[in-house]
Order: structure tokens, then sequence, then C-alpha cells
């Protein structure tokens, strides 16, 4: 393969042709990432409104929010062109309208998120909550249900034994000249009357308790439905019109006896058990990490892909200012590759020019109009370095250079051979 084949190769070939496929994929790229970026910032905005919204009015967290989000893109670009040696107090004070604008935005962002993620969590810790209200409430029933029963049945059996001792005269209130006398007489009798009507009461109590007890497997019952979320609402209403039913009827039973009654739980209503998450700084307390995660990650991606955008210039030079610049760069002779793998320069005087005071004004010019547009960006206060967006506009117009020497040098070589004829 001869020198032409790989200059076709080169131009037209193959490996121009991947060259043009890679150019133009990363362009559209960059493109994209434009859309990219302002959809995340609108994202991140209509997060953060919905939680600076319930606590200022909602106009100006709107306005707040408008700005926090444009500060985020506009400061991620900047400091993508800044360096810390160049300029300490700009890069400080841009980095800081950076944390500040991300740390307002992902506080408020993690509201909306928290809601999102702890939805199903607070509708869980809530029916645990009135499960556990009920079931203490329960319990205490039981209790007292159970102490009731033993006394009433010690009772009855102490009234069964005496109608028995009174029946076979060995009853210690019995008179003497009665005693040991078996038989149904006005003593039993009246001991008799006794144990019946506590055996009735008994058998009362125990009715009533077993219709409590329905009312408390009709009251479990509701709150198993909640928990299967089977209409939820109906069973909701049998939850609380069921606790109402057990207290009254309870009570009833209980006080009639001279007892005390558990006091009865305050259970939140439907509308607070549906109820969904009010924003409030307490969420902090119950820091949600999914949540923190899902709203950083928003503002990581917005500053990541504005700082690798770098597109910083407001326009794109004219022809003049690009002649204008190139001729004003060849003047510079100090050139390296710096750590960021840029091509940076020296913009100071050399000793040389300084010694011939050489007037640097045309050059120096140049370097200002491409700081101010975006394609120079300052190191520090003696070198500057390329940005991506100049590297294009040098190689076209060195390729021009190039392409002109070229169709000059036949001519000059014909005007010397004609002149060597002569």
């Amino acid at each position: 393969m001869n020198i032409n084949n790989f200059r076709d190769m080169g131009s037209g070939g193959t490996g121009g042709i991947i060259n043009r496929i890679q150019t133009l994929f990363i362009g559209l790229l960059r493109i994209w990432t434009i859309p990219i970026v302002l959809l995340l910032s609108l994202a991140s905005g209509f997060t953060t409104y919905y939680g600076m919204s319930h606590f200022i009015t909602p106009w100006i967290a709107l306005i707040i929010t408008v700005a926090v989000q444009s500060i985020i893109v506009i400061c991620s670009l900047e400091i993508a062109g800044i360096h810390w040696k160049a300029n300490r107090i700009r890069y400080i004070s841009v980095l800081a309208s950076l944390l500040v604008a991300i740390i307002a935005s992902v506080s408020f962002s993690y509201f909306q998120f928290y809601e999102i993620s702890e939805k199903e969590n607070l509708h869980i810790n809530r029916l645990n909550q009135v499960r556990e209200e009920v079931n203490n409430y329960l319990n205490k029933i039981l209790a007292v249900k159970t102490g009731i029963l033993e006394q009433q049945r010690a009772q009855l059996e102490v009234a069964s034994k005496e109608v028995s001792q009174a029946y076979f005269g060995t009853h210690p209130q019995i008179a003497v000249e009665y005693r040991n006398q078996v038989g149904e007489g006005p003593f039993w009798k009246r001991y008799n009357d006794l144990y019946q009507a506590k055996t009735q009461q008994l058998a009362r109590l125990e009715q009533g308790f077993q219709q409590l007890d329905d009312d408390m497997r009709k009251l479990q019952a509701g709150l198993r439905q909640v928990s299967l979320g089977q209409d939820e609402s109906s069973a909701y209403q049998t939850v609380l019109s069921s606790l109402n039913d057990v207290q009254i009827r309870f009570n009833q039973l209980a006080t009639g006896l001279g007892h005390a009654v558990p006091e009865v739980p305050v259970v939140m209503s439907y509308a607070q058990f549906v109820q969904g998450v009010q924003p409030s700084f307490l969420m902090w307390k119950d820091f949600s990490p999914f949540a923190f995660i899902c709203a950083s990650m928003i503002e990581f991606f917005t500053v990541l892909l504005s700082y690798r955008l770098e597109m910083t210039a407001p326009g794109p030079l004219t022809e003049q200012e690009q002649e204008l610049i190139f001729e004003c760069l060849r003047q510079f002779t100090e050139f390296r590759i710096n750590e960021n793998d840029e091509l940076e320069m020296v913009i100071e005087k050399s000793e040389l020019e300084r010694a011939r005071r050489y007037s640097d004004w045309s050059r120096m010019f140049a370097v200002g109009l491409l700081l101010s547009r975006g394609f120079l960006r300052k190191v520090d206060a003696r070198t500057v370095e390329f940005a991506p967006n100049l590297y294009p506009l040098i190689a076209q117009r060195m390729g021009d250079k190039i392409r002109a020497i070229k169709a000059e040098s036949p001519v000059k070589l014909e005007a010397l051979q004609q002149a060597g004829h002569e």
C-alpha cells in the first residue's frame, strides 16, 4: 500500500468515516445534554416547589425555586471554567452559591420523596397504632371481666355453701336450738333465695359477657379487614362502631357491679387514618435514606451534566474574530499540555519581549475576548488553557493555512524552475 492509499484512508477512507461518525456522535451527545439538564432542573424544581410551598406562600416558593434551579445550572457551568489558582475569591463564591442552592433544593425535595417512599409505611404505622390501642383496651377489659367472673363465682360458691349449711343446720348464724336440724325451714329458705338470686345474676352476667365477646369478635374482624385493605372505609367504620358498642356494653356490666372501667382509647377518625403526609421538619427526625438519596441524585446528575457540558460561550465567533484571534495567538511562544490534558499557554511577556519593550496589546485583547466568550479558561495569573470549543476553530484555521501553503508550493517551484532555465 503506497502513501496515496494511506492518504485516502485518512481523508475519505474507513478511518475518516469512523472519525466523522465519532465526531457526530460526540456532538449529538453534547446537544442532547442540554434538554436532559433542563428536564432534570424541571423535575428538581417541581419537588423543591412542592416541599417549599408547604412552608411559604406558593408564588414566593415558585420564584425561589426558579432562582435556586437557575443558580445550580449557572454555577455548575461557571465552575467548570474556573481554576482555584486563577481567582480564589470567585471560585469560593461560586462554589458556596452552588452548595447553598443544592442544600436548599435537596432539603425541600426530600419532603416530596419522603411522602412517596413513606406513604405505605405511614399507613402501616397508623394501622399498627390503632390495632395496638384497641388490643390494649380489650386486654384491660378481659382482665376486669375475668376478675368480675371470678368474684361472682366465688360469691355463688359461698352462697351455695351457706344454703347447704342452712339445710343441715350447721350454719354459724343459726340459733342454738335449731342446730343440726335437717330440713327446709325459714332459715334455709332465706339463704336459698339469696343463692337463687346470685345464680340468676351470674347467668345474666355471663349472657352479657357473651354478647360482649360477640362485639369484640366483630371488632377484631373489622381490624383484619382494614389490615387486608378490603373495603377499607366500611371496615374502619365497623371498627369504630364496634369499639363504641364494646365500651357501652362493658361499662353497663362493670359499673352495675361497682367495678371501675378502663379508659377507652381515642382512636383516630377515618379522615385522619387515610390522611397523606404533611411535610414538616419533623421528617428529618425520622430520616429516610431512600428519600434523601432520590432527592440528592437529581441534583447530582444536574450538576454533573452541567459541569461536563462546558458550553459557557454566549455565541460563536465571526470570521473576522476568528482570523484576528488565530493571528494573535500565534504570537505566543510558551505552550504545554497541563494536568487537565488541555493546551496551556503563558500570556505574560517573556524576558526578551520586556527587554525590547514589545507591545502585546493585540494578543492580550484576543485573550480577553476568548476569556469573556468562554473559549479560554484562566488557570492562574500568568497562564490560560484552551476550552474544548476552541480546538475546532484553531484546527479549521490551521487547516486553511496548510492548504494555502500547499497551493502556493507548486507555483513557487515552477517559478524557481523557470528562473533556473533562464
